[in-house]
């Protein structure tokens, strides 16, 4: 993987956590809890060719935990990893995921090191593509799309009106709404939206988990007739096999979710289970790239739809992207319209949505970079192993 394209294996020299707070005029909300401000963890890494790889790491909760996985990722995975011969970045997270799992048991902190490991996956998997001179989705699989449809996401249902309609004017022709907050109220914003669609325009709705099984068999039966593209997570992910079962059976609405399982077998059972219809895991919260792309040809062999989850910066934003390209199938891109500068500073800028497509960057890799200058009135920390530290 050397830039001439060799199987060299790359040596790490130095890995870096990037951390980034940017405080919000308006807290974005869910049914569960409220982000007052946005955090992001980037990951540097750099080889002994002078090649860079860029990834991310979840952190939106809690609300500390962004430094937290910074000092995870130079104390625990680093040391792991610097100045030897690597493997391919799918053997690598076994390998780290197999070599942390004492410490996941003595902690506890199943998500934590889940979340780096993906974030350093997807910095790996920038590196190795780059190598070989091809975006990151060509590195993936060879017959990777060009271009992805997305939608306009994180609108909360009391704004859901105002926002469709400048989303609309972005490009963008499908909508997720938040839900599980007043029920009757947003039943009724719901039902007005829905009747507001142009044609070719999709709304799907997210609960966050928020409802008991009963106001969510009330909630999928009273919106049957609306045509929702999924109902995300309308209990609780935990809620066991038979709600979950019962819930599928009501209606012709798919039921969605993914986000908050962890782990190839939890994967496959929910898979096999056969109650989601779109299986959304979050590329920066576990698996990184490795893991999703199983998942994702798990899913669409079953026949289910591959949505990647993600809700931060502009780095796990474009990895989703180049995941499900590479996916195939006609899975959806999140994308959170909310205002968001660690989303929007990269460079070049991306994605531009044009009637509900975003192409690709088509440099190597990535093809996008932070655009440091912009994130620096937000840094919070830095962190470095190797020759930067």
């Amino acid at each position: 993987m050397s830039k001439a394209g060799s199987t060299r294996s790359p040596v790490i020299r130095s890995v870096e956590a990037h951390v980034f707070r940017v405080p919000l005029e308006k807290p974005v909300s869910t049914s569960f809890g409220t982000m007052r401000d946005r955090p992001a963890v980037l990951v540097r890494l750099e080889d002994d060719a002078g090649l860079v790889g860029w990834g991310e790491i979840w952190c939106n909760w809690p609300a500390c935990g962004a430094e937290h996985r910074a000092r995870l990722l130079v104390s625990d995975i680093a040391p792991r990893i610097l100045d030897r011969p690597l493997p391919d970045p799918a053997d690598l997270w076994k390998e780290l995921t197999a070599a942390t799992h004492i410490l996941v048991l003595q902690t506890g902190e199943v998500g934590a090191y889940a979340q780096v490991i993906a974030g350093f996956d997807m910095a790996y998997w920038d590196l190795a593509a780059r190598h070989r001179g091809v975006p990151l989705a060509a590195a993936l699989s060879p017959d990777a799309a060009g271009a992805v449809r997305a939608y306009a996401s994180g609108i909360h249902i009391r704004d859901a009106e105002t926002v469709v309609a400048k989303s609309r004017a972005a490009g963008y022709r499908d909508f997720k709404v938040k839900v599980g907050f007043d029920f009757d109220r947003d039943l009724a914003l719901i039902r007005a939206l829905a009747g507001s669609l142009q044609p070719g325009e999709t709304l799907h709705a997210d609960a966050n988990q928020a409802f008991s099984p009963e106001a969510a068999r009330d909630f999928l039966l009273a919106t049957a007739d609306l045509g929702l593209g999924w109902v995300e997570e309308p209990v609780r992910v935990d809620a066991g096999p038979a709600v979950w079962g019962e819930l599928a059976r009501l209606t012709a609405t798919p039921l969605a979710g993914g986000e908050n399982l962890a782990g190839l077998r939890a994967f496959r059972s929910a898979i096999g289970a056969g109650h989601l219809s779109v299986i959304q895991p979050d590329a920066a919260k576990w698996g990184g790239p490795t893991g999703c792309r199983a998942v994702a040809r798990a899913a669409i062999a079953a026949g289910r739809r591959y949505c990647p989850h993600f809700l931060g910066a502009g780095i796990g934003l474009a990895a989703s992207a180049h995941i499900l390209a590479a996916a195939g199938g006609d899975g959806l891109l999140e994308i959170d319209v909310n205002p968001n500068p660690l989303r929007d500073a990269v460079a070049p800028a991306w994605p531009v949505v044009e009637e509900g497509v975003v192409v690709l960057p088509q440099e190597p890799g990535l093809g996008t970079v932070p655009d440091l200058d912009r994130l620096e009135p937000f840094r919070t920390l830095f962190l470095a192993s190797g020759p930067a530290a």
